[in-house]
């Protein structure tokens, strides 16, 4: 593994993503795309301010060996179902495009639990579809990640998240709602890196279990490992 692309590096998610590749010398290379800088300075990181709104202006440099893609915002953040829809399916989906056009071999994707490209909820719909048009890009190795409600330190207040979170990880002492525990967003990103490193061919998709096994360490929410 040699070079790896990275968009969303900015998130709770990717954040943490960045700083393990930073650690890995597998990774020689490091391009990532963002809107803002990312505040890590690295002589293996090359770092690109973009437009995603003008993805014709960069979508050339998205050349390597996997990319990685953890972009996603809220409804709040948003402030309509259109412009979520715009940064979690349509901006992830050009970039996978115009790598998969590249020749970049790999992709890793964070989705969610319940993705479903024929679900009612519009969250879990967008999720979903996204999930289906990049499995018809012709890269190699395609890895889905599907984690549920993330754990970890946000910059910005999110009261609609912490309650959820504060009910997952109460239901997660249930057997039966074990499976819409929360999990820490450095899990993820070590589930992610991990799977850039797998190199069996063809689609696989992680439900929240595989992604813990993949990650292969749990983490502490609330005092509860997760």
């Amino acid at each position: 593994m040699d070079t790896a692309l990275l968009i969303g590096a900015t998130g709770l998610v990717g954040d943490y993503l960045l700083r393990q590749l930073l650690a890995d010398e597998q990774f020689r290379h490091l391009k990532v795309f963002t809107r803002r800088p990312t505040g890590y300075q690295n002589p293996r990181l090359e770092e690109h301010i973009v437009d995603f709104d003008q993805p014709r202006t960069w979508n050339h440099l998205l050349q390597g060996d996997v990319l990685f893609s953890s972009l996603g915002t809220t409804l709040a953040q948003a402030g309509s179902q259109e412009a979520q829809y715009q940064v979690d399916y349509s901006y992830q989906y050009q970039a996978a495009q115009a790598a998969a056009e590249n020749g970049v071999p790999a992709y890793v994707l964070v989705s969610s639990s319940g993705a479903d490209a024929d679900a009612l909820m519009f969250y879990s719909r967008m999720k979903g579809e996204l999930e289906r048009d990049v499995k018809r890009l012709p890269f190699q190795r395609i890895r889905i990640l599907q984690p549920g409600i993330l754990a970890g330190p946000r910059a910005e207040s999110r009261p609609a998240e912490k309650i959820g979170l504060w009910l997952a990880t109460a239901a997660s002492a249930m057997p039966l709602l074990r499976s819409y525990r929360p999990i820490h967003a450095r899990t993820v990103a070590r589930a992610m890196h991990h799977a850039a490193l797998d190199e069996t061919p063809g689609v696989q998709t992680d439900s929240l279990e595989q992604v813990f096994t993949r990650a292969g360490k749990t983490e502490q929410v609330h005092g509860k490992q997760m």
